[in-house]
């Protein structure tokens, strides 16, 4: 991981939220919700979660974007909406 991204996840807001996990050409490749934008997408470099994608994070992940939001109801409609938007090659159960 490169020494920008590192320091984006650190500065990573602890509200709820959605994030964005954008590939090298700015596409986006994953997106998720989260109570805490920081731990959630920090946990992804924790070594903890096991999902397959994940260990592929490292070779196709340049950014990640996040959109705060009021709460965690707010979140899991905005991702939703995302998900059927951007068609993200990772979030393959919701396409």
């Amino acid at each position: 991981m490169n020494a920008a991204l590192e320091k984006k996840l650190a500065e990573l807001p602890t509200s709820p939220g959605v994030y964005l996990m954008k590939g090298h050409d700015a596409e986006v490749i994953y997106v998720g919700k989260a109570t805490n934008l920081r731990s959630r997408v920090r946990s992804y470099f924790s070594g903890q979660d096991t999902r397959a994608f994940v260990g592929f994070l490292d070779r196709f992940l340049a950014d990640v974007e996040t959109v705060t939001v009021k709460n965690e109801k707010e979140a899991l409609l905005l991702e939703n909406e995302l998900i059927k938007k951007h068609k993200p090659r990772f979030n393959v159960q919701l396409r």
